[in-house]
């Protein structure tokens, strides 16, 4: 086999990369002449997919694997059961293994440093799934280093959406264990999201294709939309700019610090959300349908909004798995106000594993409690155009202020940032700042102007793009490659 289609840690298959679109080009060919034929389609798209995963992740293919058949079995005992303490440590089972593995991958190294910071003690992490590789295999990999799989994090929500909705009686269970490794492992949204429930998806698999013109041409564009904002703005802002503020804020005055901070919220929107919508586009053209992810969510005019608009697939996950299981609105306000503080808590440190996660979490947790609280004092009175434009400054702000926490490397980081904000702001400099990043400063007012457009404009822009002639999409695209070559360039 080339060198090029073997896994190659430092270069993991990624959407941006040319190799995908050769594999994916290749991927349409076939798909020709088996997409109606429901059990080849599967079968093709599952084997892809697992093999996607192994140019993505490496070895760690084999956890892929290990967990679709700990799900799969789980499921079938749970939808064959009717007795329901029996059921009760099926669904333990389910939970406590997938997020064993989990925590085990992503938060050993926490857990760990922590508990000899507090000790006192030299405990180190062993990485056992590189020991068996190298038992099995004769690879050499470094076994006191645990390197966390790519995409862990969706796909272990993704098997538990499924044994839990079975366990709810929510959901029948797949036909085979081939379908459901082929729901666990569909390439479009594996490694990046968005995290798709069985019960959206899995009544997909038993449907003949369809696609009409509207969807194909709805999904070439969100294919391009997602690159443009991957490569063209998320990546170029952070490399070009908000990279290196981060490194080192101190030697940067404190606006370009706080144009840093802009910088990230553009940047991370473009990346999550560029990456989701080639996933629904990707998706759509083999037939399969994924919900909307990000809904202009720096349109929000409270934090509840936001997280309305913001990578929906993970908020509706956390409120109707975590929330609503912690009891919701149900038991009194108090609990409710608490069940939302720890939901927002639990689903910063699922983002990742540092103190500054559960930070951004806990802040995000106690602005969605504290404006519940709010709402019971002061209900929602008519509209206006001048108090929107008020409240979503606010919010855009306090989002802008807790991602922060989210990218910054250490607290310390943080606090030299704010440091530089408030005392050495240095507005004298701003226009001569201004001329210097003029480039990375217009990228990023291009994507906030995007982002900003009117709702009813973007829904209209697909349908915009199917009506151009096959020469003007084609000089689109051509646009797009040049545009995506000279930012890499750069």
């Amino acid at each position: 086999m080339p060198d090029f289609l073997i896994y190659r840690q430092d270069h993991p298959l990624i959407f941006s990369s040319p190799l995908f679109w050769y594999l994916f080009a290749f991927v349409i060919i076939c798909y020709q002449f088996i997409y109606q034929h429901l059990n080849a389609r599967n079968l093709f798209l599952m084997v892809f997919s697992m093999y996607f995963y192994y140019l993505s992740g490496g070895y760690f293919f084999t956890l892929l694997v290990f967990s679709t058949l700990v799900d799969y079995y789980i499921g079938n005992a749970l939808h064959r059961s009717q007795n329901q303490a029996h059921r009760k440590w099926l669904i333990v089972a389910s939970l406590v293994i997938n997020l064993g593995v989990l925590a085990y991958f992503k938060y050993t190294y926490f857990f760990i440093d922590n508990a000899n910071q507090l000790l006192g003690t030299e405990w180190q992490a062993t990485d056992y799934l590189a020991v068996l590789a190298n038992y099995f295999t004769g690879s050499t990999l470094d076994i006191h280093k645990i390197v966390l799989p790519v995409g862990i994090s969706f796909y272990t929500f993704q098997t538990l959406s499924y044994s839990l909705d079975i366990y709810r009686r929510q959901l029948e269970p797949v036909k085979n264990v081939w379908d459901f490794a082929f729901y666990v492992s569909f390439f479009p949204q594996l490694v990046a999201g968005p995290i798709v429930r069985a019960s959206e998806f899995v009544p997909q698999i038993y449907q003949p294709y369809r696609l009409s013109q509207a969807e194909f041409n709805r999904a070439i564009f969100l294919i391009i939309n997602g690159l443009f904002k991957k490569v063209v703005i998320s990546d170029y802002v952070s490399v070009n700019y908000v990279d290196r503020v981060f490194d080192s804020p101190l030697t940067y005055s404190g606006f370009e610090n706080l144009m840093a901070a802009y910088g990230y919220a553009i940047q991370i929107y473009c990346d999550f959300s560029g990456y989701s919508d080639m996933a629904i586009g990707l998706a759509l053209l083999l037939g399969f349908r994924l919900t909307l992810n990000f809904n202009s969510p720096y349109k929000s005019v409270n934090i509840t909004d936001f997280w309305r608009r913001w990578h929906i697939s993970l908020s509706s996950w956390l409120r109707d798995y975590l929330y609503i299981s912690l009891g919701g609105n149900r038991k009194g306000k108090v609990r409710t106000y608490f069940n939302l503080f720890m939901t927002m808590l639990l689903g910063g440190l699922w983002h990742g594993a540092a103190w500054r996660f559960i930070i951004w979490g806990a802040l995000h947790g106690t602005a969605l409690a504290l404006h519940k609280l709010w709402m019971e004092f002061f209900p929602t009175k008519k509209r206006t155009w001048g108090g929107d434009l008020a409240a979503g400054f606010l919010t855009f702000h306090f989002v802008v202020f807790c991602w922060l926490f989210f990218r910054a490397k250490d607290l310390a980081t943080v606090q030299q940032m704010l440091a530089q904000m408030a005392f050495e702001f240095k507005p004298h400099l701003i226009g001569q700042q201004v001329v210097g990043y003029y480039k990375v400063f217009g990228i990023m007012a291009l994507g906030f102007v995007g982002h900003w457009l009117p709702s009813q404009w973007k829904l209209d822009l697909p349908e915009r793009f199917g009506l151009l002639p096959d020469l003007a999409k084609a000089i689109v695209i051509v646009f797009l490659v040049l545009a995506m070559f000279q930012m890499v360039s750069a």
